[in-house]
């Protein structure tokens, strides 16, 4: 392969963090020459950096700055607007590229498995998020904000984000770039308590420390905290000592709130933990969860699990936002491993059903190693795929590309692909709404905007 003169040509699919890491280390190359093309479902690029970090943390946001430097390398081509399996097939992908690397995340959030999950007012954390976040596939969506209490299932920094982001006032929204539609929603809600549950203990959580501190600094909203909550068992105790300074200082923060009385604010975001929902409760819409106490054992790996007491509860509640983890979904012709929810791979290699690579096929981000991490987290993961990938390349592991290129059969089936110079005609229309109202951008929220701002680059 190193004595053909002709590019190596990659289509990676996915156009969030590990796919533009990826596509970043396949540019870096130089024997052999790598070309990109980046194949995207929506007509925006960025995958969850836009549409799932919380609109008031713009500062994980400007990775987006690094990706626009990826995004003008010479090789580079953006294809957005494309679903793999609706405008263009698996099969054609691998035959017409040398690799292909799918970077697709996780698409769809991880069920409860309890009674009344499915009730009327219990949603997917990642509907609420993808939603204030201007995602066009959610914008349908109607949230019935109008109750006192709702209850955020789960201890990540998701749950977090909903919690802060239902508490927060107008004025610590105006800045963001959360849609109008959900500013009006969150200021005019009748929310006045967010109980957020775990099912292990505060040494257990896996949220940051800059999240939980956050909760403290709610200009509306007081944070409250049972100091028995925060009691610890031998195993938890000893864990403590051994964790992390994330996770120590995690628990010097809830101690401290521990101490805090109510200042009279608004709202209350209360934290509570040791605390599994056994069902979700109503007839025709949610009226409440009911909550078993767990008490905590030591497991074999050094941490604790939990287990039911006979001990149960019911939080009366009018809406629930259930946020215990994203999982991937399966592309058409892709091994899918359906109990993990990821695609079986060795170090990004895709495996087929017998644990052997298929030459050519490559996973990178979530849908690889599944949800976790921090957004860095995708750089090493993707150097690690592109790495192996290179190597079957020098080695002569990868199959020869036979079929046609992609834009051409795109233009066949009148696909409206978004080219890169699309993106940036709806960055600047948002950017531009946003300059007006010092905002960082008013999103484009439906498909027909989308496109229409596309079209106009």
């Amino acid at each position: 392969m190193t004595n053909d003169t002709r590019a190596l040509r990659v289509a990676v699919i996915g156009s969030g963090p590990a796919a533009f890491y990826a596509a970043a280390s396949l540019l870096a190359s130089e024997d052999p020459v790598v070309e990109v093309d980046m194949i995207e479902r929506l007509p925006t690029p960025w995958g969850l950096v836009r549409l799932g970090v919380a609109p008031d943390h713009p500062q994980l946001k400007s990775v987006s700055r690094a990706f626009e430097k990826i995004a003008v390398r010479p090789g580079f081509r953006f294809f957005g607007n494309v679903d793999v399996g609706r405008d263009v097939t698996h099969e054609e992908l691998t035959s017409a590229y040398d690799a292909v690397i799918y970077a697709v995340g996780s698409q769809t959030d991880r069920k409860l498995g309890i009674p009344g999950e499915d009730l009327p007012g219990s949603w997917a954390a990642t509907e609420l998020v993808a939603w204030y976040n201007g995602h066009p596939d959610f914008q349908h969506l109607e949230f019935d904000l109008s109750h006192e209490r709702a209850v955020v299932i789960g201890n990540g920094n998701v749950a977090l984000d909903v919690a802060r982001m239902l508490a927060l006032t107008e004025a610590e929204l105006a800045p963001t770039d959360t849609t109008h539609r959900a500013i009006d929603a969150i200021v005019s809600s009748g929310i006045r308590e967010i109980v957020v549950l775990g099912r292990r203990g505060p040494v257990q959580a896996a949220w940051t420390s800059t999240e939980l501190g956050e909760l403290g600094e709610l200009a509306g909203a007081d944070v409250v905290v049972d100091p028995a909550e925060l009691e610890l068992d031998a195993a938890s105790e000893a864990e403590l000592e051994a964790a992390s300074n994330v996770v120590q200082r995690n628990v010097e923060i809830l101690r401290e709130f521990a101490t805090h009385h109510p200042s009279g604010k608004p709202r209350v975001v209360r934290l509570r933990f040791r605390a599994s929902p056994v069902a979700i409760l109503g007839d025709v819409h949610v009226e409440g969860v009911e909550i078993v106490h767990n008490s905590l054992e030591p497991d074999d790996r050094g941490s604790v699990r939990a287990f039911a007491t006979d001990e149960r509860e019911v939080i009366p509640c009018g809406i629930v936002f259930r946020s215990v983890g994203y999982r991937g979904v399966g592309i058409p012709g892709v091994p899918f491993d359906e109990g993990a929810g990821r695609i079986p791979n060795d170090e990004g290699r895709v495996l087929d059903e017998d644990g052997s690579p298929i030459p050519g096929l490559y996973c990178a981000g979530w849908i690889k190693r599944g949800p976790t991490g921090v957004i860095g987290t995708n750089k090493k993961d993707a150097t690690e795929t592109v790495e192996n990938l290179l190597d079957d390349v020098r080695s002569g592991r990868l199959p020869e590309r036979h079929g046609r290129g992609i834009e051409e059969l795109l233009v066949e089936r009148g696909a409206d692909v978004v080219a890169y110079a699309g993106w940036e005609a709806i960055d600047v229309a948002e950017r531009t709404q946003g300059d007006g109202q010092g905002r960082p951008r008013v999103k484009l929220c439906s498909w027909d905007e989308l496109l229409a701002a596309a079209r106009s680059g």
